[in-house]
């Protein structure tokens, strides 16, 4: 997958994120979880837009891990969801299952980042992110 693929699939996961949650306010007492959720959906997609602009791969690896913490926290709110019956299963599983394969992608971004950072340290030189 492209750096432009992922973007526009995390762009995607965010907005679909904001439909449900819309949906999910007018429910009692899943207004606090739906804003929760809201924030973290859409924050996964600007963290990697950031981290696509980052000056270094230091401060790449820092950013894709601000967005996988992200991905990481609306995964548990569509757990909250499910156990609370919030919402119906079958709204919550699409969202909850591209969570989990952000989570995936992302994760093996940053070891990836994580491994050209030790490489770059053992050869004595820095490198920016690889794009």
């Amino acid at each position: 997958m492209t750096p432009d693929e992922l973007r526009t699939r995390l762009t995607n996961f965010g907005a679909d994120v904001i439909k449900f949650c819309n949906k999910l306010r007018d429910r009692p007492g899943a207004r606090t979880v739906a804003d929760q959720l809201s924030a973290s959906g859409t924050s996964v997609s600007a963290n990697y837009r950031g981290a696509c602009r980052a000056r270094s791969r230091r401060e790449f690896i820092s950013k894709i891990s601000v967005a996988l913490e992200e991905a990481d926290e609306s995964a548990g709110w569509f757990e909250i969801i499910e156990r609370a019956h919030l919402a119906s299963p079958d709204d919550v599983a699409p969202l909850f299952r591209e969570a989990h394969e952000i989570i995936a992608i992302l994760s093996a971004s940053r070891r990836t980042a994580e491994l050209g950072e030790a490489s770059a340290r053992r050869q004595g030189r820095r490198r920016g992110p690889k794009r």
